[in-house]
């Protein structure tokens, strides 16, 4: 049963979800807005993928004290993993009652949702806190870029992944927009600040700005994008965003009388937590 949704809203969307009786959808903590009365909430630590999305189904079914220990022990190692990719640690599950119920979702900064429809075929990756809501049939999870990659990309180090079956929603900072690296000639590079998600076959890295000469210093130093940019290769969906949360709170900070970036940017940028 496909997931009944609308994404409303200009400058600062939000998404109305019609539930049907039999479906359920959960949250990412902070993600929801509203809800009808036949509608009830619970929140819980797993999500899915952990065993958090069903109910156990008495000691045959879960396979007695052993499937419910491998069960806890899933849940705990799959909050463990939003906790230190600094995500939220509980999940908000949401099922209608009675007939059909509404449910509003948002983002957390200003700018496009959307809803990305999985077949079962394809995993879809974003940058942390992209999540706002899926059908209980999609599995969330963590993915690790780790080694050399994550490290010099930054918040491209932890990324969330989706597989399974269902709608899945996500949000970003201000505008959208869907390219192809294939109709790029299979490559495109942008600021690590930028990509909001993509789809499984896309080859994501981190690459540095330039090299060691005067033009690769001047890159670095002045360009506003530091050392270096995110790299798309392959052929398959990926969605960019036109605002950064770096760049939002810069000015936010300058709006404040607080800005301390300075006229280079970049490298020479001294922003305070």
């Amino acid at each position: 049963m496909t997931l009944q949704q609308e994404i409303v809203g200009n400058a600062t969307q939000m998404a109305v979800v019609s539930l049907q009786p039999g479906q359920t959808v959960y949250c990412e903590a902070g993600k929801f807005l509203f809800k009808t009365t036949n509608v009830t909430m619970e929140t819980r630590l797993g999500g899915p993928s952990g065993g958090g999305g069903q109910q156990p189904q008495g000691p045959a079914g879960a396979g007695g004290m052993g499937g419910l220990l491998r069960q806890a022990m899933g849940t705990a190692m799959q909050a463990g993993q939003r906790v230190l990719a600094g995500e939220s640690l509980a999940f908000q599950y949401f099922t209608t009652q009675g007939g059909e119920g509404t449910v509003g979702f948002a983002g957390v900064l200003p700018g496009e949702m959307r809803a990305l429809e999985l077949d079962g075929t394809r995993a879809w990756f974003a940058e942390k806190d992209a999540f706002v809501a899926a059908e209980s049939t999609v599995d969330f999870g963590i993915a690790f870029q780790g080694g050399r990659t994550g490290r010099s990309g930054g918040e491209g180090f932890v990324l969330e992944k989706f597989t399974g079956r269902g709608t899945v929603i996500i949000a970003g900072a201000g505008n959208f927009i869907d390219l192809n690296p294939a109709d790029f000639g299979g490559r495109v590079e942008v600021d690590t600040g930028c990509v909001v998600a993509f789809e499984e076959g896309i080859q994501y890295g981190v690459q540095r700005v330039g090299g060691l000469n005067r033009q690769g210093v001047m890159n670095a130093v002045f360009g506003g994008e530091g050392l270096s940019l995110a790299t798309l290769e392959g052929n398959g969906r990926v969605i960019l965003q036109s605002l950064t949360i770096e760049s939002l709170a810069n000015a936010l900070r300058k709006a404040q009388g607080g800005d301390k970036q300075g006229p280079t940017g970049g490298l020479f940028s001294t922003n305070a937590p």
